[in-house]
């Protein structure tokens, strides 16, 4: 009997009132997901590299903290209000796509903060936010995963019978760490040939010498080169 006396007790723990939190404390929490979720946006809108801002994204990050902390705090230590929660969150389908995984990481992030404030476990949210945005800046900062700083597209154009691919090839070898075709194709009406190569430079210092090297070749023509940026890595 008192096995059973216990599990009803642990029964009517898990499905009944949950534990609810006083106005201030609420009031605390909210506030804390607002600053930590604010800090992360603010580190989201520095480290942003691509083409597309949303400033509605950013506000997503701040908002979805902020729901997620009101959803935790409804839940409570209830497991009936947390299945019954997750069943009407499985009926919302969410159809905007989201590109870049390094915003799907953000939005993680702001959700995990408010998790954390929520069950008002502020010292996990403090530390998370800080040791999160650090990271962030560090590797937007460093140049950590980097490998396209000295690469670039050369292009230039040939006559199909030219003797001078020697003096060609020397001269990329000169400024040219490697050196791969990946192109060519006819141009001028078959009178002449276009070459494009994908080209790793010793140095960036080397990007003139290696253009004005190919245009003192006489047979070349149009030769120019396009270096890579740090977008293409985004």
């Amino acid at each position: 009997m008192a096995g059973i006396g216990c599990n009803m007790d642990e029964f009517i723990q898990a499905f009944g009132s949950a534990k609810l939190l006083g106005p201030s404390q609420m009031l605390v929490a909210l506030l804390l997901s607002f600053i930590l979720c604010s800090v992360i946006a603010t580190v989201y809108r520095w480290t942003y590299q691509g083409f597309s801002y949303s400033r509605s994204f950013v506000h997503t990050i701040i908002l979805g903290g902020i729901i997620t902390t009101v959803l935790i705090m409804a839940i409570g230590n209830n497991l009936a209000r947390g299945l019954g929660i997750l069943g009407t969150l499985a009926l919302i389908r969410f159809r905007t796509p989201i590109r870049d995984p390094r915003d799907i990481i953000f939005l993680f992030a702001s959700l995990a903060i408010g998790i954390a404030s929520g069950a008002a476990v502020i010292t996990v949210a403090v530390t998370g936010t800080l040791f999160f945005c650090g990271v962030a800046l560090y590797l937007h900062y460093s140049p950590f995963a980097s490998r396209r700083e000295y690469e670039g597209l050369l292009r230039f154009m040939l006559p199909p019978q030219a003797d001078d691919e020697d003096e060609v090839k020397r001269v990329m070898h000169e400024c040219c760490e490697s050196y791969q075709l990946v192109a060519m194709r006819e141009a001028a009406q078959g009178d002449l040939l276009e070459y494009s190569y994908h080209v790793r430079l010793i140095d960036p210092s080397y990007q003139s010498n290696l253009v004005d090297g190919l245009h003192a070749i006489p047979s070349v023509s149009d030769a120019n080169l396009l270096m890579h940026r740090s977008t293409v890595e985004l």
